[in-house]
């Protein structure tokens, strides 16, 4: 399981680098704490499927495009 939280958080910090925020920038707009984003990022955490519909939320993509390819 491990292999695809890298791949997801690797996802999650590509989005948020398109956007040009930084992860306290993205922790304020999803309501999460900075550390939080941090270890998602770094594949630290399995979250749940309410906070994956935030980040894609304020990415403006769907949940799908977020986790496309990850397996």
């Amino acid at each position: 399981m491990g292999n695809e939280l890298v791949e997801f958080g690797k996802r999650v910090k590509h989005y948020r680098l398109l956007n040009g925020w930084s992860q306290e920038e993205l922790a304020e707009k999803v309501g999460l704490h900075r550390t939080y984003i941090g270890s998602v990022e770094r594949g630290e955490r399995n979250i749940s499927l309410l906070n994956i519909s935030l980040l894609a939320k304020s990415f403006s993509i769907s949940i799908s495009e977020l986790v496309e390819g990850i397996k």
